[in-house]
């Protein structure tokens, strides 16, 4: 095959498609000279604005519920933004383009997966975790699985999922920096990466939940307001003929009609074809369990309005997936899968290449003004994205682990104080709705008053971690600057769809559910998850990986989720048949009723 495509490409046919590409489409590069003031300072008005926000709204409460929910007074369409806004990442901005790209078709396939899975988070958890919940996806568990185990094991998953979340965008700011100030040097990613760190770490130590939703909603507006000027601008460009678009897109591709088929990154082996339906499971299946998106529904005041909040960030990341789809393609057609690669070898760069092109091209003013414009829209996409996991992994730590698990709650633990304090209000329901009328938050009614973390010193918890869980991504980060960023975040969907989606369904949903079957379920689908990964062709063995001087990978797909996603259902199944305490009808009845009802709900 190989000699048969370097033969169709000399002569006459390589001769054409080398004209068109050094005349038609001139290559870009990055702004020099002078040029560069002009984009650094847009992304410097971007970062003083949202250290603005963070100021002026970090002043407003430090409350505990204002830290970790945002006072839950935001309106359905206010946190349908801010839903986007946390979902539509670097990953999506940056990744699914660039692989659109680079690999046609097969790039597309990220951007159905992630649209898919918001059907599964409105149809099975938004309005139940919304009622059973008060912070975290642990609060939900421990609604009738009160063991200090399972809130430690809940919480050390969500800051696993956070921390590799963490790290794409992370990557995708190296990049997106080193190609406006015109360099490849490792010390300009570095810089950017450390720098993007501190700035998150400022954001969820002074602001909180509330200063992290506006820029959430901020950073969404700008976000799809930028996608609608490149598209439309593409879209003249090609007097409105998307099917010369997506011609153009195929000659200067490289790889000809294959660019619009597919295989040309899945399906040319079984273990290929094999590794995208891994990828296609764990992008549909993870953003339900996802900590930074769960948080989000405890910011609205009812189940009602996380489900208007979650059809409206449908129809916001639908419009944005169909517009990615175009730029990618525009980016292939106006720029070329050759020079994206060299700009950047995961094409993290396609998009700003492509306004740069758009906006006149390299040297004129206005593709210097659209290119800066749209990279300032990418940094803010990064700044914001970071700060949602940061908060979601800081939570994790303080309300879960440190407060929930390490410190020392006897009473909470002890099943004969329970069946006392039931026996005490008369039963499950009269507990359910006297716990509503008088205003004791969900989480909080039924246990009895014990040696308990302050809510106040968890704040502090909470801020202390986020300047830890920064300083580990920023480590982390130096050493996956050269993989795509879209396929960084699969990777966190794998691990989130394997060990909280299994122990968030079976809590909800299966009665005999025990506290032995949560913790087998969390760490049966965490660990293969994390070990696959790490056995795995993205750590070894071949030349983009982390450590591409040393072969140690025996694990031959680079998505897990097809082994551990299973896996981490079975393991819940088996802990929970071989249980020696059988599961507590009174605490499912509590959690079904408060789940469908909000009886009780905080």
């Amino acid at each position: 095959m190989t000699s048969v495509m370097t033969t169709l490409m000399t002569g006459a046919v390589k001769n054409t498609v080398t004209t068109v590409l050094t005349t038609a489409t001139p290559p870009p590069v990055a702004p020099t000279g002078d040029h560069h003031s002009l984009a650094i300072a847009l992304f410097a008005v971007v970062v003083l604005v949202t250290l603005g926000i963070t100021l002026w709204v970090g002043r407003q409460g430090n409350a505990a519920e204002d830290f970790y929910a945002g006072g839950r007074d935001f309106t359905p369409l206010q946190n349908g933004f801010a839903l986007s806004g946390d979902y539509l990442s670097a990953a999506s901005f940056l990744g699914v383009a660039g692989l659109i790209a680079l690999y046609g078709y097969d790039g597309v396939l990220y951007s159905i997966g992630f649209l898919v899975a918001w059907l599964v988070v409105l149809m099975l958890v938004a309005e139940l975790v919304r009622n059973a919940g008060r912070y975290t996806l642990a609060d939900v568990l421990a609604l009738r699985l009160r063991r200090r185990k399972v809130r430690a094991a809940a919480g050390g998953a969500s800051v696993v999922v956070t921390l590799l979340y963490l790290v794409a965008q992370m990557v995708g700011a190296g990049s997106l920096v080193a190609l406006l100030l015109g360099t490849d040097s490792p010390a300009a990613r570095t810089w950017t990466i450390i720098a993007v760190g501190a700035l998150m770490i400022v954001y969820v130590t002074i602001g909180g939940m509330r200063a992290t939703t506006w820029i959430q909603i901020i950073k969404a507006f700008l976000l799809v307001t930028g996608s609608v000027l490149l598209t439309v601008l593409l879209v003249v460009r090609f007097h409105g003929d998307l099917g010369e678009l997506m011609r153009q897109a195929a000659q200067h591709s490289g790889a000809g009609r294959r660019y619009l088929e597919p295989g040309l990154k899945y399906g040319k082996t079984f273990t290929s074809r094999l590794d995208f339906f891994s990828l296609g499971l764990a992008l549909v299946l993870g953003t339900a369990g996802l900590p930074h998106i769960l948080s989000r529904f405890y910011t609205v005041p009812t189940a009602r309005a996380a489900r208007r909040s979650t059809m409206w960030a449908i129809g916001l990341v639908g419009g944005f997936y169909l517009m990615a789809i175009v730029l990618g393609l525009g980016a292939t057609a106006l720029v070329g899968s050759a020079e994206v690669r060299h700009a950047n070898s995961a094409g993290n760069t396609a998009v700003p290449l492509l306004a740069l092109v758009l906006g006149g091209g390299n040297g004129s003013t206005g593709g210097v003004l659209l290119f800066a414009l749209i990279s300032a829209i990418a940094f803010a996409t990064i700044l914001a994205v970071v700060a949602g996991l940061t908060l979601a992994s800081s939570a994790a730590f303080a309300h879960d682990i440190w407060a929930g698990a390490w410190r020392n709650r006897p009473r909470r633990d002890s099943p004969r104080r329970e069946r006392a304090g039931r026996e005490r209000t008369g039963g499950l329901r009269g507990r359910v709705s006297r716990s509503a009328a008088e205003g004791v938050p969900a989480s909080r009614a039924g246990e009895d008053p014990g040696p308990a973390a302050g809510e106040q010193q968890e704040v502090v918890v909470a801020r202390i971690a986020a300047g830890g869980i920064g300083a580990a991504a920023i480590v982390i980060s130096l050493y996956a600057q050269q993989l795509n960023v879209a396929f960084l975040v699969g990777l966190a969907f794998a691990v989130a769809a394997s060990s909280n989606l299994p122990v968030l369904l079976y809590s909800l949903f299966w009665s005999r559910f025990t506290a032995r079957g949560a913790v087998w379920s969390v760490y049966g689908g965490l660990v293969p998850a994390i070990l696959l990964v790490v056995f795995s062709p993205v750590v070894s063995g071949t030349k983009v990986a982390l450590f591409p001087g040393v072969d140690f990978h025996w694990f031959p797909l680079e998505n897990p989720g097809i082994v551990s996603i299973p896996l981490g259902f079975l393991a819940g199944w088996i802990g929970t048949v071989t249980s020696p305490e059988p599961a507590d009808p009174d605490r499912f009845a509590e959690l079904e009723v408060r789940a469908l009802t909000g009886a009780g709900a905080a």
